[in-house]
C-alpha cells in the first residue's frame, strides 16, 4: 500500500539570490511519477501564497488521490517568497521555473511528465513559463488573461491600479505578460478553464488563445463553464479528473 504523502516546506534559490517558498506534499513511493505544480491567483489580499493549497486540502487530496509529488509555490511577494510582487511578470515567472527545476530533480519525479495547474493571475504566469519551458507535459489555465494590455483596459481601477503598481505599463511590460503574444513557442498541451461570465477575465481571452494555439499546431482544449471568474470545483473536477488521470495513468479515484 502506498503511503500517505507528507507536506513539506522547502525554501529554493530562484536563480537571483532571492527565495521562493514550495510546499511539496509526496510519497515514500521512490518510483518515478508525474508531478503537479499549483500556482495561485491573488487570493484577496491574504497573501498566503502556496499555503492556501495546503490550508484547503488541494496538496494531499492531489497528491494521494493521482499517486503524484503534488506541489505548489508562492509567486514573489506572496507567502515567505521573497518579493517585490510583480505582477506575474519575469521574477515570478523565475520562480516557477525554479520551483520546476527543483521537482525534476527529486527521485519521486519523472521528469516527462510535469503538469502546472495556474489560477487566475497564477494562468498568467503560467502560460508565460510554458512558453519557456519546452518540456512541460500540460499546463492546466483557470480565469487567466492573456492579452494584458487589452485586459488592462478593460479592468477596474483597482486592478489596472496593481498592475500599474507591480508592472508598470510599458510595451515591453504588457508583452513580457502576454501569453497571446507567445502561443507559438509554447509545446505543452493546454486546458483552458474559464466562466463564460467571468468579470475580471473576459471570456473571450481565453478564446483568443486558444485559437492562437490551435493556429500554432499546439494541442488545446477550450471548457467554458457557466459562472464568474471561480469556477465551482464541481463543476471542475470532471475535466481535471480526465486530463490528469490520462497523463498520469493513475486509478480513476480523483473527485
Amino acid at each position: 500500500m502506498m503511503a500517505m504523502p507528507a507536506v513539506t516546506q522547502h525554501m529554493i534559490d530562484r536563480g537571483d539570490g532571492a527565495a521562493v517558498e514550495l510546499f511539496v506534499a509526496q510519497s515514500s513511493d521512490v518510483k518515478p511519477k508525474g508531478a503537479i505544480l499549483f500556482v495561485h491567483g491573488n487570493q484577496g489580499g491574504t497573501l498566503l501564497g502556496g499555503k492556501e493549497a495546503v490550508d484547503d486540502g488541494s496538496l494531499l487530496r492531489f497528491a494521494s488521490r493521482l499517486g503524484v509529488t503534488s506541489a505548489a509555490v508562492s509567486q514573489p511577494g506572496f507567502g515567505a517568497s521573497e518579493g517585490p510582487a510583480d505582477f506575474c511578470g519575469p521574477n515570478t515567472q523565475q520562480a516557477i521555473v525554479a520551483a520546476l527545476s527543483y521537482l525534476k530533480e527529486q527521485p519521486s519525479v519523472d521528469p516527462s511528465r510535469v503538469v502546472v495547474y495556474g489560477n487566475s493571475r497564477g494562468a498568467v504566469a503560467s502560460a508565460m513559463v510554458a512558453a519557456q519551458v519546452p518540456d512541460l507535459r500540460a499546463i492546466i489555465l483557470s480565469g487567466g488573461v492573456y492579452d494584458l494590455r487589452e485586459a488592462y483596459h478593460k479592468s477596474s481601477r483597482g486592478l489596472q491600479q496593481a498592475i500599474e503598481i507591480e508592472a508598470g505599463l510599458s510595451s515591453n511590460a504588457f508583452l513580457d505578460r502576454s501569453a497571446l503574444h507567445h502561443a507559438h513557442r509554447i509545446h505543452a498541451e493546454t486546458v483552458l478553464l474559464h466562466g463564460r461570465y467571468d468579470d475580471r477575465a473576459p471570456v473571450d481571452q481565453a478564446e483568443r488563445f486558444s485559437a492562437a494555439l490551435t493556429e500554432a499546431g499546439r494541442p488545446v482544449s477550450l471548457h467554458i463553464f457557466e459562472c464568474g471568474h471561480r469556477i465551482p470545483r464541481e463543476q471542475a473536477t470532471p475535466v481535471l479528473r480526465d486530463v490528469l488521470t490520462r497523463i498520469f495513468a493513475s486509478t480513476v479515484t480523483y473527485h
